[in-house]
């Protein structure tokens, strides 16, 4: 098994299902309210342990229910969680609404995870023994900054989702290795709308990037090399949220595992395409035989 750790937040998602999401000033009736353990950081730890690696939480959960909850459902789904820190105050939450049409709109409210500001020791010599580091944007940037260079310094390769989307320090991007940003985040980080235009100027601050497309797929694009498009499985989405998550652990292991780009994208795309058709966060998320018995069916059918 490979072994990743991730830096990253833990929300608590409270969710709201809806026909419709309001407009401003509006007010709808729901039809179902649930909390489900989230955390960008959190989902991508659990889609990484669900594909079938060994996974460590770094970060950061608050001195309330739902911290013994968010901690519980990440050694739920075998994530180690020795260095996930309890603070004092609240946890961090996610406010989200998620229509008939499977879209979300979402609040974030960061509580434990605005505490995490830089390494431990402890996290450094943990990072040091990882494979991949799966890094996002629901931390403190200082922090963000420094596991990336601790992660270069010690040879462990990067993985950064750019969400929530902001723009980049150039010592942040000096240190990543793969960049995954969706089409939004990728437009707003270069200025170009198109997604082969945004990999290509992407390209002059990392070596990496992978742009994920939603129902078109994604699209992958290195240095010196041709872009390659891996569409998406054909499925109807009830509920997307947490399907870029899902979709970045699993490429993490399959990438630490050795298989070639193209073969890792199509399997990562199983797996988020599998948790789009469940509602959750974290609880939609795929394990290892489902995605592979997915995947197989998909080339299968390409075949």
């Amino acid at each position: 098994m490979t072994s990743i750790v991730v830096l990253g937040s833990t929300n608590m998602d409270l969710v709201a299902y809806v026909t419709k999401a309001p407009t401003r000033g509006e007010t709808v009736t729901g039809r179902e309210f649930r909390t489900v353990p989230g955390g960008k950081g959190a989902n991508q730890a659990v889609a990484a342990a669900r594909a079938g690696a060994e996974v460590s939480m770094i970060g950061a959960v608050g001195a309330d229910d739902f911290g013994l909850r968010l901690r519980a459902a990440l050694e739920h789904s075998g994530v180690d969680t020795d260095l996930l820190r309890t603070v004092e105050g609240p946890s961090g939450t996610a406010h989200i609404v998620v229509d008939d049409e499977g879209g979300n709109a979402i609040v974030v409210i960061p509580g434990a995870n605005g505490t995490v500001t830089s390494l431990t020791h402890g996290d450094e010599a943990l990072i040091a023994t990882a494979d991949a580091l799966l890094l996002q944007l629901e931390l403190p940037l200082s922090v963000v900054v420094e596991g990336a260079r601790a992660a270069r310094e010690r040879g462990v390769r990067t993985v950064l989702t750019p969400a929530p989307a902001r723009a980049l320090p150039t010592e942040l991007l000096s240190v990543t290795d793969l960049l995954v940003p969706n089409e939004h985040e990728a437009a707003a980080l270069t200025g170009h709308t198109d997604p082969h235009a945004a990999a290509r100027a992407l390209l002059d601050d990392v070596p990496e990037v992978v742009v994920t497309l939603g129902a078109a797929g994604c699209l992958y694009a290195t240095r010196g090399a041709e872009p390659v498009t891996v569409p998406a499985p054909r499925v109807r989405a009830v509920d997307t949220t947490a399907a870029g998550d899902t979709f970045v652990g699993a490429l993490a292991v399959a990438l630490t595992e050795g298989r070639p780009a193209p073969e890792a994208l199509a399997w990562a795309s199983a797996a988020a395409a599998l948790s789009v058709q469940r509602e959750g966060a974290s609880t939609s998320m795929p394990y290892r035989t489902e995605i592979d018995t997915a995947a197989a069916e998909l080339e299968g059918h390409r075949v």
